[in-house]
């Protein structure tokens, strides 16, 4: 399975994604998390990725594209993998779409997580990453058994730049104007599943499930 998990920021993405990639045991392709790692290597394509995350703002489509193409061509990528925080323009979508068509393959399903603002601005204020194995939790659904510490490897939470109130809605709007067209572009394509990310954790990934299972 290729799969793309799509949804507006803070929908749950990738906490669903990281279920998914436990239970099917397929690599995950995060953008987010590439960048965050080449930017604590001092890698210059991380460090410029970053001026633009924190101020809310997606990463230019050239950076983007270029970091995705090398990780589609490593080994463990050839037969599945998920996709996480990418594409998010049409522009990016079509650049995937040639990237895999020369490997040869194409991209078995899109899930979009679907969520009201009023949530999401909850969900992200109140959420808390690990600075070593980025880790998410959210103060509110989903506590670390020991405040500020986590579960996984006692590694430090804190708040991301990019889920301040102000960053938020920056992103959102960003969302709104160009992710969106995604949903048609995917959505034509016969693709495209639309999942109630407002219901409980365990809910949402049931309802994934049963997409994934008819795959």
């Amino acid at each position: 399975m290729k799969i793309l998990v799509m949804g507006p920021p803070g929908a749950g993405k990738g906490s669903q994604s990281a279920k998914i990639v436990e239970s099917y045991n397929i690599p995950s392709i995060s953008t987010g998390q590439m960048f965050r790692e080449a930017f604590n290597n001092n890698d210059p394509v991380g460090i410029k990725a970053m001026e633009y995350i924190k101020n809310g703002n997606l990463v230019s489509d050239e950076i983007t594209n270029e970091l995705v193409r090398h990780r589609l061509i490593k080994e463990d990528a050839e037969r599945s993998f998920l996709l996480d925080g990418y594409p998010r323009t049409v522009t990016q979508a079509v650049a995937l779409d040639e990237m895999l068509d020369k490997m040869g393959t194409s991209l078995t399903v899109v899930i979009n997580i679907l969520s009201s603002n009023d949530v999401l601005f909850e969900r992200m204020e109140a959420r808390r990453v690990c600075k070593t194995c980025g880790a998410t939790y959210h103060l509110k659904f989903k506590k670390p058994a020991k405040d500020g510490i986590c579960d996984l490897d006692g590694g430090e939470l804190y708040q991301r730049e990019d889920d301040t109130l102000e960053s938020v809605k920056n992103r959102l709007e960003i969302y709104e104007s160009k992710t969106k067209p995604l949903l048609d572009y995917y959505d034509k394509k016969g693709i495209l599943y639309n999942i109630n990310g407002m219901q409980p954790f365990d809910k949402v990934y049931s309802d994934i499930e049963l997409v994934l299972r008819d795959l």
